[in-house]
């Protein structure tokens, strides 16, 4: 079983950077393929980009291409994500989640951190 703890969230102007780190507890990490999900007030959970289990395939949404990026330490059982050029409609809840398949659908993921604030001012 994997327990997820994300960190690095924050308050950011538009055109700053973050960087969330999700970090796993489990002795499988290197089992699962990671993704990254976001949530905002009253919308609903969407998938921000993922990465396989060596870190060779990425893929991200339209909406974040160019500006975010996935990477993942398998020695540390950590998986990151970079953002930068933030804008305020990248204000969300920011999640990390493992699953063993290769998809965006959140409700195909099985482990789920807790979620970090991320809030992008204009």
């Amino acid at each position: 079983q994997e327990q997820l703890v994300e960190t690095g969230g924050g308050l950011v102007q538009a055109g700053g950077s973050l960087r969330l780190s999700c970090a796993a507890s489990g002795r499988t990490f290197s089992s699962y393929n990671m993704g990254w999900f976001r949530q905002a007030p009253g919308k609903e959970r969407e998938f921000v980009g993922r990465i396989s289990r060596s870190g060779s395939i990425r893929n991200y949404a339209d909406s974040v291409k160019g500006r975010f990026t996935i990477s993942r330490d398998n020695a540390k059982n950590t998986v990151y994500l970079q953002m930068n050029s933030l804008k305020p409609e990248d204000t969300a809840v920011y999640y990390c989640a493992a699953t063993t398949g290769w998809t965006t659908r959140f409700d195909e993921y099985r482990y789920w951190g807790q979620g970090t604030q991320v809030t992008v001012s204009s």
